[in-house]
């Protein structure tokens, strides 16, 4: 991280080989440092309601729920707690749409011009956060799918499973939207220019003759992920790899995470040796993260298979 220094500010902070984490708050890092200094975002965040509040958190560590729902078994197989963004009230979701606002205007300052944005979302909250982070100033470049299938949804209506077999509330799930956005490029300039000139524009390539898809086909988080780095929406390190290393374009510069919790995307782009930063305000989580990005950096783990293969099929 030589040459990274000033991003670290007066926070309590950890160095690896190409990358640093920061023991902040994102809102006030991001209004501190200094303008167009980011080449990307990549990040998984809470949706500024109440899921990572600090009582929330140790709410679910106790296992006394909260926001967060306990579910039972399902299929024979155990369930994570879930945040239950379907019991959010009206005055709720329009906090989720403030906090992405501002958000998105704190992102629009520190990205290079040119740069993008990679966030995570889920089917219930994503058309709200997405306009959100639109009215913020930031292009709107599409979504990238993860395909993954989860254990959210295809419940039977709780307390009459017996009296509607046949009903579920919910489909399961079986994908993650991923919302694509871009700081827009300078009024003149073309992509090309964009790159010559910030490194920034567009999202690079699987290979020469392979563009990236906005289709992965996913896993789930891997148990010996989970047991390096125990954060309730991890995602794997065969996903984050691919998404990391299409950020950046040309391969160089600096992709954030600003809600890094145990570290997952810090280590993916450790693995790849591609400078990048974590900032996170939850003191166990930053102290979590110290311990399991060297540990997940050293997975070795295939990076783009599922879009080689999904790219077969379409093509077939």
């Amino acid at each position: 991280m030589n040459g990274q220094q000033p991003l670290m500010l007066d926070y309590q902070s950890h160095e690896f080989a190409s990358s640093a984490i920061v023991h902040a708050d994102c809102f006030e890092w991001m209004g501190r440092i200094a303008t167009d200094s980011m080449h990307a975002i990549v990040t998984d965040p809470p949706y500024g309601v109440k899921e990572y509040d600090f009582d929330q958190i140790e709410k679910r560590a106790n296992g006394n729920g909260g926001i967060w729902r306990i579910p039972p078994s399902f299929d024979g197989s155990k369930r994570a707690p879930l945040p239950r963004f379907t019991a959010l009230n009206p005055q709720e979701r329009k906090a989720v749409y403030r906090f992405f606002l501002e958000w998105g205007s704190l992102c629009e300052r520190v990205l290079l011009p040119g740069g993008h944005i990679l966030i995570a979302s889920n089917a219930f909250l994503s058309q709200l956060v997405f306009s959100a982070l639109v009215d913020s100033g930031l292009e709107f470049r599409g979504e990238l799918i993860r395909l993954v299938r989860t254990f959210r949804g295809g419940d039977r209506p709780k307390n009459a499973e017996g009296e509607f077999p046949e009903v579920c509330s919910l489909p399961r799930s079986c994908y993650e939207p991923w919302g694509i956005f871009r700081k827009p490029i300078p009024h003149g300039m073309t992509v090309s220019d964009c790159l010559r000139t910030y490194g920034t524009g567009g999202l690079r390539r699987i290979s020469s003759d392979q563009p990236f898809t906005d289709v992965i086909v996913s896993e789930r988080t891997p148990r010996r992920e989970r047991d390096m780095a125990d954060h309730p929406s991890l995602k794997p390190q065969s996903f984050l790899r691919q998404v990391v290393r299409a950020a950046l374009p040309l391969g160089t510069g600096t992709v954030l995470d600003p809600f890094m919790g145990s570290g997952s995307t810090v280590a993916a782009a450790e693995a790849q040796g591609i400078c990048s930063i974590g900032i996170e305000r939850f003191a166990d989580y930053f102290a979590l993260a110290k311990l399991a990005i060297p540990k997940l950096a050293r997975l070795a783990v295939e990076t783009n298979s599922s879009q080689l293969n999904l790219l077969d099929l379409l093509e077939a």
